[in-house]
């Protein structure tokens, strides 16, 4: 492994040692096994990742070609199973217990559809490397790829997991774009969205309700749902510059921080590290995503140019959803931070992701 490959693999390793230090901070006063142990999963999450990272960096991405509706209709399998054999955890039904690993299947199927939709709006030959998408009609071009999104967001959204289906919107509405198809198309269904979201408020959930309630003014009710949008920055703003120090958070040392290893995990870090520790972990995942992009426009191949852009488009999108979140600037979602946040599914879907951008970098001088 050299070049990108190692660059790549140097900068998502030092954001994940950072965020095994939070999660260890997190919880390391709290009582019971289970916690103490928390961060020892991570870490092993986080080599099973690597070990995904090393074969998908030599896996040939031009076979996902060949097997991507085998793994879509896989992953709607897994997001069946769930209903079936799913656990229920914070009033979520969204894991499936694999002995000691409890699989998400809502991170699966992300990478999933980027995957599927790059083949979808690509050229079937190596050698023909033009766009052909913007010549689709309205059926081939946006209404069908639309319903294999749409099934899957029809069942993460029962789960319930609205913040993952609404990244597989987002997913959708950028492929669109990226493959060229006619941009009234998309225009169009942007409205439409508009124009239909009240009829969506009345089929929310009450919690889905409360909770984009108080991302208007968290203060309605500062004891329930808007609780943790007001902890999360306390605990950003007393870290002020510098921060407090690691295992000196005051916030989340005291639990006062809900979630603080999962989907608040950067609220964790800030208060820890200051404002130049959060400038230092942008500018990581920053060059992360630079140099996914950075690959994506260097070749010429379309399917692999498409699947490297929307990679960066997945994890930039995830993490810019959870900063916000951390800050009050969006709705809690539930979307987690790439290679930081509590839990293996993320970890080594992150870690596969990183894998074929890998890949693609080295077989990009063949086409």
């Amino acid at each position: 492994m050299r070049g990108n490959g190692f660059f790549i693999f140097f900068l998502a390793a030092i954001i994940v040692i950072l965020g095994v230090l939070s999660i260890y901070s997190s919880n390391y006063q709290k009582e019971g096994g289970l916690w103490a142990d928390i961060y020892k999963r991570q870490v092993i999450w986080a080599l099973v990742g690597f070990v995904f990272f090393i074969i998908m960096s030599n896996f040939n991405y031009r076979r996902l070609w060949d097997i991507i509706y085998i793994l879509y209709l896989l992953a709607i399998g897994l997001l069946v199973m769930v209903f079936i054999l799913g656990i229920v955890r914070l009033g979520a039904q969204r894991w499936i217990k694999l002995s000691w690993f409890n699989l998400q299947p809502s991170e699966v199927i992300k990478l999933t559809l980027v995957i599927f939709l790059s083949r979808y709006f690509s050229s079937k030959s190596e050698d023909n490397v033009l766009l052909s998408t913007g010549r689709l009609g309205i059926i081939r071009g946006f209404v069908i790829p639309f319903i294999f999104v749409a099934v899957p967001m029809f069942l993460i959204i029962e789960q319930p997991d609205l913040g993952s289906a609404l990244m597989l919107l987002f997913i959708f509405m950028v492929m669109l774009y990226l493959s060229g198809v006619r941009m009234r198309y998309l225009i169009g269904f942007i409205i439409s969205g508009l124009m239909v979201a009240p009829v969506f408020w009345h089929m929310l959930r009450d919690y889905q309700k409360d909770r984009l309630m108080v991302f208007l003014n968290p203060n309605i009710d500062p004891l329930g749902a808007g609780y943790t949008i007001i902890q999360s920055k306390i605990a950003i703003g007393s870290g002020g510059i510098f921060g407090k120090g690691w295992l000196s958070g005051t916030q989340s040392q005291l639990h006062f921080l809900p979630e603080s290893h999962t989907d608040f995990i950067c609220a964790t870090f800030a208060e820890e590290w200051g404002f130049l520790g959060c400038i230092v972990l942008l500018a990581l995942y920053f060059m992360l995503l630079r140099k996914g992009v950075s690959i994506a426009s260097g070749t010429k191949d379309q399917f692999g140019r498409l699947l490297a852009y929307g990679i960066s488009f997945m994890l930039g999108m995830q993490i810019l959803i959870n900063l916000a979140m951390n800050m009050g600037l969006a709705p809690v979602v539930g979307i987690p931070l790439p290679l930081m946040t509590y839990g293996g599914s993320s970890m080594v879907v992150t870690f596969i992701a990183l894998g074929i951008l890998v890949n693609i970098d080295r077989r990009r001088s063949v086409f």
